[in-house]
């Protein structure tokens, strides 16, 4: 005779199994309108490219021209890797025929993609970085995508899309696609932060973790301390103090997905400072930074300029860059005073000069 606990289990497991991406996203919603019906479908379409995504990726290094440069920049002067370029393209080829969404804006382009006219169109778009951390492709180290959703807002006439250059705040979903040992997809309507994972027998997302949260204080620091030369003196001192003070690691894998991840599950901090010769960093603000800014205050967590709350932050471009500090609450927080404190230190000293 099968435990009562055991038996508790089994059906919590089996329950687990059976919620899918798509019925999550309806569960979530708590609804069948035309609305739910189109975000469920979104949900869905990414879903899909992250599977084509992921199916490349694993099979990159037996195929021809699927790694390596193309000898192109992209719109940040940036060389452009062919994962990036297919990836990029399969975003708009699950959507340019879905009915669901009006245009597409990557970091890869320079403007956004704008359905055709002979296409149903919709009237979300769709933000996303197609492969973030693609250098580590060739070395066979975890990538990801990002994305973010947001409604159209009044008549984009002049093709400019200026309604997007409104705060973080203005997201209606937001998540990322993790391609590592698993294939991990992790999202937010607003209602909290849920993982699933790809079964790739059943070619399913399938609930892993419902509303994670951030811990309050971990022990990772996740920085590119190459920099540290480049940084001001504010970022140079809190890299002293966790170099001083016990219980903290180093983790930094180039990749700005699998370092979020690591922190969402285990707690700490991530940062992205600007430069002396680039303040304003190296990410951008609504292709990257907002849409897991949007995950980390869902999650309990925190993300900011290092001065400001980031989805406070309006962009004055479609591709503008923002320093990030994100990740456990208490530890952005340990951030933000390493940087207001030599803030005021610096207007102290130049009022002394003045006067």
């Amino acid at each position: 005779m099968q435990h009562p606990e055991a038996s508790s289990i089994n059906e919590h497991s089996l329950d687990r199994d059976c919620t899918t991406l798509s019925r999550h996203v309806l569960q979530q919603l708590s609804s069948f309108n035309a609305e739910a019906q189109d975000i469920s479908a979104i949900m869905n379409r990414i879903a899909l490219a992250a599977k084509l995504i992921s199916r490349r990726l694993s099979k990159a290094g037996l195929m021809a021209g699927a790694l390596g440069f193309t000898g192109e920049t992209n719109v940040q002067g940036e060389s452009v890797k062919k994962m990036d370029v297919y990836a990029n393209e399969v975003f708009i080829s699950v959507f340019k025929q879905s009915g669901l969404v009006c245009r597409l804006a990557s970091e890869e382009m320079d403007k956004p993609y704008y359905i055709p006219e002979n296409c149903p169109i919709g009237r979300y778009t769709l933000l996303y970085d197609p492969i973030d951390g693609s250098s580590n492709v060739d070395i066979n180290l975890n990538v990801g995508s990002i994305f973010s959703l947001r409604q159209q807002q009044g008549e984009d006439l002049e093709g400019e899309a200026k309604d997007l250059l409104q705060p973080g705040d203005q997201q209606i979903a937001a998540g990322y696609i993790l391609y590592g040992p698993s294939t991990v997809l992790v999202y937010s309507l607003g209602k909290g932060v849920h993982s699933f994972i790809l079964d790739p027998s059943l070619g399913e997302f399938i609930l892993a973790e419902e509303n994670i949260q951030i811990p309050q204080h971990g022990p990772v620091y996740s920085v590119n301390e190459g920099n540290y030369w480049q940084w001001d003196e504010s970022i140079r001192e809190y890299i002293r103090y966790v170099h001083r003070h016990e219980g903290y690691t180093a983790r930094y894998s180039g990749a700005l997905v699998g370092d979020f991840h690591r922190i969402l599950l285990q707690g700490g901090v991530f940062l992205y400072p600007g430069t002396v010769q680039k303040p304003q960093g190296k990410l951008r603000l609504i292709y990257e930074s907002a849409p897991l800014a949007f995950l980390a205050e869902q999650a309990g967590g925190k993300a900011s300029t290092g001065n400001q709350r980031l989805l406070d932050v309006v962009p004055d471009k479609l591709h503008a860059r923002t320093p990030l500090v994100i990740g456990s609450t208490k530890d952005v927080e340990l951030v933000e005073s390493f940087i207001q404190d030599w803030t005021r230190r610096q207007l102290e000293t130049e009022s002394l000069i003045v006067t």
